[in-house]
């Protein structure tokens, strides 16, 4: 067994490792190294995990006792989900507590009648939708870490995934809210109500926070009814504007659930690396799957006379429709299976959205500087183009470091951002800023509003404990 050594140069390291093997047992403080590596990090490969031990609470009380130690420490807190992260908001680079939430799991039953359910924040995305499906209702907020991924880090991140076009993103799902301040205050926010209008709703504020403010520790969540025999699309696309007609087409006549894009050599790295069997023949630049709802013969027919009118006016070269729940899932794999396929390239990410209407513009602007920058290199493109989202990945090549990769990368962020912010586009659409974007945070906010954002966080934690040099510096 491993004795636990000082934490997070504490001014009574000694005291503190008592007290927290008082509190949690040498079974919930972690200090091997396998345990600090595993926990200190996301799915970043960026900074090196460097924490100096892992609790793992079973309890809100707990939590805040733990809060109230770091308080008298002087102790930082990395608060920890499914750390299924792309921007390092879960790292603890530092010397920092990591604050696990993974045993607090536990589901209520299903509110019917009031379509929600009530969850701790460890319980995965899945295994909440799992529970809806068994009541005959849906958690919609899905993505590919759902597996994985837990409610408080998607809530702490304002997750989206594959369905905001139909669905929106975690925010609007959120009914209620439990956290644990720096103050060691639990607040209880909403308390799941659709109508409460009583002044400042402070829910919206840990909603997409990445953990700076405290730990989410519970949610309430609204459910609603599943899509009706869903269907999906793989279109083969010349150009990105003839996308945006082939998703105004759709959205007219169709019931539209996804509308995802992917390039063509996204397409090839997935079938390739997982011997999937291309849809088409010949190759396009780009690609479309479109997920609709196909209630009846006359639904089915309106999907078909759509992408034959995208073909007749030269949108779409070709066209693939799912004939069964399998062929659908499989169809499904060539866009979700791209993340998890390109991760042995450590790609440097760039999460990047605008207004739907502005999305040719963007991946013109950010295309080009790609090309100055990046002819040597392999980049792939995919994303949520429904609802403006584009994620550029670009690959690094063997034979350089990841650091070195990195700095070379980093430099060319700013240019990419710069045409992101001439659009009043986000840096970040999805994944957060965490500790990869905090420097480029200036290109989406003004220096009044990252002011202001210093303010929140020093009335929520005073002693600045939570998740320190994330989002912005102090």
């Amino acid at each position: 067994m491993t004795t636990p050594q000082p934490v997070n140069n504490p001014k009574s390291p000694g005291a503190v490792s008592a007290a927290l093997l008082a509190l949690l047992g040498h079974e919930r403080f972690l200090t091997d190294n396998q345990s600090l590596q595993h926990y200190g990090r996301d799915w970043t490969r960026f900074a090196a995990p460097a924490p100096s031990g892992v609790l793992l609470p079973n309890t809100i009380s707990e939590i805040q006792a733990i809060v109230g130690l770091a308080r008298q420490h002087g102790i930082k807190l990395v608060p920890s989900g499914g750390r299924t992260g792309l921007s390092g908001g879960a790292m603890a680079t530092n010397g920092e507590l990591v604050l696990s939430l993974e045993r607090m799991r536990k589901i209520l039953p299903v509110n019917k009648a009031g379509r929600s359910v009530t969850c701790e924040a460890g319980a995965t995305t899945a295994q909440i939708q799992q529970a809806a499906t068994k009541e005959g209702l849906m958690y919609p907020v899905d993505f590919a870490s759902s597996g994985s991924s837990q409610i408080g880090g998607n809530i702490a991140t304002n997750a989206g995934g594959i369905q905001v076009i139909r669905y929106g993103m975690t925010r609007d799902w959120v009914t209620g809210l439990k956290a644990v301040t720096g103050t060691g205050e639990l607040l209880e926010l909403n308390q799941g109500l659709i109508k409460n209008n009583t002044g400042l709703d402070f829910r919206h504020l840990f909603i997409g926070s990445e953990g700076i403010l405290g730990v989410i520790v519970e949610a309430t969540l609204a459910l609603t009814d599943p899509p009706r025999n869903p269907r999906v699309m793989v279109l083969g696309i010349q150009t990105m504007s003839a996308l945006m007609q082939v998703l105004a087409n759709c959205q007219a006549q169709l019931t539209v659930l996804a509308f995802e894009f992917f390039s063509d050599l996204a397409l090839e790295k997935v079938t390739n690396q997982h011997s999937i069997q291309t849809p088409f023949q010949a190759r396009h630049p780009f690609y479309a799957l479109v997920e609709f709802e196909s209630t009846s013969t006359a639904a089915e027919t309106q999907a078909l006379q759509v992408v034959e009118a995208c073909m007749a006016s030269g949108w779409v070269n070709d066209a693939v429709l799912s004939q069964s729940e399998s062929q659908r899932r499989s169809l499904w794999r060539l866009r979700e299976d791209i993340s998890e396929t390109i991760a042995q390239w450590t790609p440097y990410k760039n999460d990047i959205s605008t207004t739907v209407q502005q999305a040719p513009e963007l991946l013109s602007r950010v295309d080009a500087v790609v090309a100055q920058h990046y002819s040597d290199l392999e980049v792939v493109w995919y994303g949520h183009i429904g609802d403006g989202n584009l994620h550029l990945n670009i690959l690094k090549p063997d034979g350089v470091s990841v650091s070195d990769f990195q700095d070379r990368c980093k430099g060319v962020s700013a240019h990419l951002f710069a045409a992101v912010q001439k659009l009043r586009g986000s840096i970040s659409a999805e994944h957060g800023v965490g500790l990869l974007k905090k420097e480029f945070l200036r290109f989406s906010r003004t220096e009044a509003e990252i002011e202001l954002m210093r303010g929140v966080k020093a009335q929520f934690d005073p002693d600045g404990i939570f998740n320190p040099g994330k989002v912005f510096d102090p």
